[in-house]
C-alpha cells in the first residue's frame, strides 16, 4: 500500500489542469465570463424576499424529505480537534486560524473558523441520538480564504449542510441516487415556488429540468477523452442540463481522478457496478447544471456515502494520511462510536443564484470582492451586495 501511495500522489501533481479548483483562473477570464446586456429580472429588495422564501422552502421540504430536524452548526472549533473540514488532500486550502488567549493566557484555544461542517454532522448525529433514516440539516456559515473570487466563488460559504444516519445495507448506488432524486425534486420545487410568487422569473432563462441524470466521471471521461475535468462537464451539460457526477476521488483510466476528494469523508474507493455490469468505484459526487445566465457549469451541492472503517482506512493508505487516525473523528469510525452516513452540503448562494436567474453570488450574499471585480461587474450592470 505505501508503494500505490507514493503512485498516487505522483499522478496527482501531472494533472494540475485537470484538478484545478474553480476553472477560472484570471479576471480577464472573469470578464469573459460575465454576461453582457444583464438586467437583473428582481430588483434589490424584491431578491431578499425571494431569497427567503426559497431558504425557508428549501429547508422545511428537504428535512422532509430526507427526515431532517434542523441544528445549530459551529462556526469556529478547536484547532487540535481535526474536526475541520480539508476539503481536498493536497493541503492547498487551509482555514483560518487565530489564538484565543482566554483568561490572562492561562487557559488559551487556538481556534480556526470552519470550511465546511462534514467531521462535525457525524459527532452530531450522535449527540442527538439519531436513528437509522434520521438525520440534522445546517444552517452553515465558513470562510474559504483560498478561492480564487470570482461571479461563483466567494470566501464566504453559505451551506445547507446535512447528514443522515444509515445502516450497512444502505452503502450503495441504488441509496445514493434516490437520495439525488429527493434532494432535486425540493430544488426543482422552489423554483416552481418562487416563480409563483414572482412570475416574470419564468420564460426568460430555461427552467431546471424536472429530472437529474446520473453519469459516472469514468463515463463521462470515455465520452470526452481529450478534454480536462471542467471542459468534459461543460460538454456534458450542453445536452444534460442537471447531471449528477458519480465517483469523484478514484483514479480513472487516464491515470487521475475525476477531482481530488478529502480522505476522509466521502466513500470514493468501494467497487460498484455500472447499469450494464462495468466494474466503477466510489459512492459520492456532484450535482451539476447548467446555468442559463452565466452559460456556464454551476456546481450546486457535493455529497455521498460517508467513509466506514474499511473505506477510511484504505483512502488514508492511498492518500498517505494515516497519521489522521490520531483524531477521535477518525478512530470514531474504526472503532464503530461514530454512525454511518450519508450526507453533503447544498450550496445555498449558488442554489438561489440559479433560482433567481442571478449572473454573480455577489447579488444574493454579502461577501469582499477585489476592486477589480466590483469595477468589472459596474460595467456590467451587475449590482453586488455590499
Amino acid at each position: 500500500m505505501k508503494t500505490m501511495a507514493v503512485s498516487f500522489a505522483t499522478d496527482m501533481t501531472t494533472a494540475n489542469e485537470d484538478l484545478a479548483g474553480p476553472g477560472i483562473g484570471t479576471y480577464e477570464e472573469v470578464e469573459r465570463a460575465l454576461p453582457t446586456g444583464y438586467d437583473s429580472i428582481l430588483d434589490r429588495r424584491e431578491t431578499q424576499r425571494a431569497l427567503y422564501l426559497a431558504k425557508g422552502y428549501i429547508e422545511q421540504n428537504l428535512c422532509r424529505e430526507l427526515n431532517l430536524m434542523m441544528v445549530q452548526v459551529p462556526l469556529i472549533v478547536d484547532a487540535d480537534s481535526g474536526i475541520n473540514d480539508m476539503l481536498d488532500r493536497d493541503g492547498s486550502r487551509t482555514p483560518v486560524q487565530f489564538h484565543i488567549s482566554n483568561d490572562y493566557g492561562k487557559h488559551p484555544i487556538d481556534a480556526q473558523v470552519v470550511q465546511a461542517a462534514t467531521k462535525w454532522k457525524r459527532f452530531a448525529l450522535k449527540e442527538f441520538a439519531m436513528r437509522p433514516g434520521e438525520g440534522i440539516c445546517t444552517d452553515m456559515r465558513a470562510v474559504r480564504k483560498d478561492y480564487f473570487l470570482d461571479h461563483d466563488h466567494s470566501a464566504y460559504v453559505d451551506q445547507w449542510d446535512w447528514e443522515r444516519a444509515i445502516v450497512a445495507g444502505d452503502r450503495n448506488l441504488d441509496y445514493l441516487t434516490d437520495t439525488v432524486s429527493r434532494i432535486w425534486k425540493v430544488l426543482r420545487g422552489a423554483e416552481r415556488r418562487v416563480q409563483e410568487e414572482y412570475p416574470k422569473l419564468k420564460g426568460v432563462y430555461p427552467s431546471m429540468p424536472d429530472t437529474i441524470e446520473f453519469m459516472h466521471a469514468e463515463d463521462i471521461l470515455e465520452m470526452y477523452p481529450s478534454l480536462p475535468r471542467k471542459q468534459r462537464e461543460t460538454a456534458v451539460l450542453q445536452s444534460h442540463p442537471a447531471v449528477f457526477i458519480i465517483g469523484i476521488g478514484w483514479v480513472l483510466k487516464n491515470g487521475h481522478p475525476h477531482e481530488m476528494r478529502a480522505a476522509d469523508y466521502d466513500d470514493w474507493v468501494t467497487e460498484t457496478r455500472s447499469s450494464d455490469g462495468r466494474p466503477m468505484h466510489g459512492l459520492n459526487g456532484d450535482i451539476l447544471v447548467w446555468n442559463p445566465v452565466t452559460k456556464r457549469r454551476h456546481e450546486l451541492s457535493s455529497m455521498g456515502v460517508r467513509v466506514d472503517a474499511a473505506s477510511l482506512r484504505k483512502q488514508l493508505e492511498l492518500s498517505g494520511q494515516l497519521d489522521l487516525l490520531k483524531y477521535d473523528y477518525h478512530s470514531g469510525i474504526l472503532n464503530g462510536t461514530l454512525p454511518l452516513s450519508v450526507g453533503g452540503g447544498i450550496g445555498q448562494s449558488r442554489t438561489l443564484m440559479l433560482l433567481l436567474k442571478k449572473a454573480h453570488l455577489g447579488e444574493v450574499s454579502v461577501s469582499v470582492w477585489p476592486k477589480v471585480l466590483k469595477d468589472m461587474c459596474a460595467r456590467k450592470n451587475i449590482r453586488v451586495l455590499e
